[in-house]
């Protein structure tokens, strides 16, 4: 059987940063270690993490976190993939963006439109995509007044992500549904939350990829 690779595109949350102590999670502690470990031999899982990444942005105080500049690169160098998870939009609502979450949402459609332009896929196709929704932001510590004024808006990004994936066509998920952002910081996820994404993607990707062969 064709081992099949799925790459994680997304932010701190991917990266698996500790709330708190902004240090790493453990391999098998981050959702993306979960989720291989769950799958099995038969996947790869690529962990494609970075801290403060946003979708389409330059951060004006850190290098390199514009997630669409480093797209097509990382698309290229892992092909080919059966399935990207997209896993992004929480570090758009820092308030020196000052986007609405509509924007946020059109943001997001263009790296799924990317993803669906290139030929990273198998045969010189484009991959299957999985877009997920971050949780709301919580009670913020540390980093209320890099967000502020973004818990509003995140509580309804999950709407607008949804509509988003309903009208480009892929799979959605509102990670809302089973996990929250850590009482901590308010950002980040505690390791308990890992484990239940993991848990819970690994079901949604069967689905999808199941549907391929």
């Amino acid at each position: 059987m064709r081992i099949k690779t799925i790459l994680c595109y997304g932010d701190s949350n991917t990266w698996g940063y500790i709330p708190g102590s902004g240090e790493r999670y453990g391999l098998h502690e981050r959702w993306t270690g979960v989720l291989q470990d769950l799958l099995g031999e038969q996947y790869n899982i690529i962990e494609e993490g970075l801290k403060s990444r946003t979708t389409i942005f330059p951060d004006p105080e850190k290098q390199f976190k514009d997630g669409r500049e480093y797209l097509i690169p990382c698309l290229e160098s892992h092909a080919p993939l059966d399935l990207v998870i997209l896993f992004l939009g929480t570090n758009d609502l820092k308030n020196r963006y000052s986007l609405s979450v509509a924007e946020v949402a059109a943001n997001v459609s263009v790296l799924i439109d990317t993803v669906k332009q290139s030929k990273s896929g198998m045969n010189n196709s484009a991959p299957q995509i999985l877009l997920l929704a971050p949780p709301p932001l919580g009670k913020l510590t540390e980093f209320e007044d890099v967000f502020r004024g973004g818990p509003a808006k995140s509580r309804k990004l999950p709407h607008e992500f949804q509509v988003t994936a309903e009208k480009l066509k892929c799979p959605f998920f509102n990670t809302a549904e089973i996990i929250s952002s850590s009482n901590i910081d308010g950002v980040h996820f505690d390791v308990s939350e890992h484990r239940r994404l993991g848990e819970r993607i690994a079901l949604i990707v069967k689905q999808i990829l199941d549907k391929q062969q």
